[in-house]
């Protein structure tokens, strides 16, 4: 019996570790999973490799192809048009509840994170960006503290990370996005619940509206359907 929760422990390891190579872009959209390999960089066996493999795939991250093997999911621009507006629906009530909730211990908190993103805004790092941005959206869905709407939040944005920080490769986007956050502290700040709500759902939808104008211009006539935000096109901020 011990070693079954043993072995369980392992592959949930491994999965972690996954997700964390597939978010780091040392396992790129598309990439076939070399199980060979990845067993001898892990130092595992190929048994929780394969159970961590089938989370994986559960969770949308990788996708299975007969007689082919395990690969990282790519995901579509139908995809992406599915998930963001979920995605800012969820986000704008997980900031809802923050702003409902927070303390000026947290807004103490908060505005140490948002000097480190307008610093890195003015640099445009988008690497540090990222993970300045990925803080603090982290830190909102702390204070919102409602683990059934963080779970949901948390399996979609694992979904997400396969598009990395693609949006912020936009001309212009990491000051656009720095001005959107902004906007949403001040909402904060406020205690203005329907105000951080709006703004968020913005924030994200901008995102999208970003990924639209990058695949036009990569490939126009591939993506017809896909109309793109005036504001994106001209850099208005939000």
């Amino acid at each position: 019996m011990a070693a079954r929760i043993i072995q369980k422990i392992l592959y949930q390891e491994v999965a972690d570790r996954l997700r964390g190579m597939i978010q780091a872009g040392e396992l790129q959209s598309g990439a076939w999973i070399d199980e060979v390999h990845l067993t001898a960089v892990l130092g595992i066996s190929r048994t929780p490799l394969r159970e961590a493999l089938k989370v994986l795939v559960a969770e949308g991250l990788l996708r299975l192809e007969p007689r082919r093997g395990c690969f990282v999911n790519e995901l579509s621009a139908r995809d992406l048009e599915n998930i963001f507006p979920l995605m800012a629906l969820l986000e704008g009530r997980c900031a809802y509840e923050a702003a409902s909730k927070v303390t000026d211990a947290d807004l103490q908190r908060l505005e140490a994170l948002h000097a480190d993103l307008r610093h890195f805004a003015e640099l445009d790092s988008v690497d540090d960006y990222y993970a300045a941005n990925a803080r603090i959206h982290e830190a909102i869905q702390q204070l919102a503290d409602n683990r059934w709407l963080s779970d949901l939040i948390d399996n979609m944005r694992q979904v997400l990370s396969l598009s990395r920080h693609r949006s912020l490769t936009y001309p212009g986007r990491v000051r656009e996005s720095c001005a959107e956050h902004l906007a949403i502290f001040a909402a904060l700040k406020a205690r203005d619940p329907e105000g951080a709500d709006a703004v968020t759902r913005k924030h994200l939808m901008r995102q999208l509206d970003a990924l639209r104008a990058l695949a036009r211009r990569d490939d126009p006539a591939a993506t017809p359907d896909l109309p793109v935000s005036d504001s994106v096109l001209s850099g208005e901020p939000s």
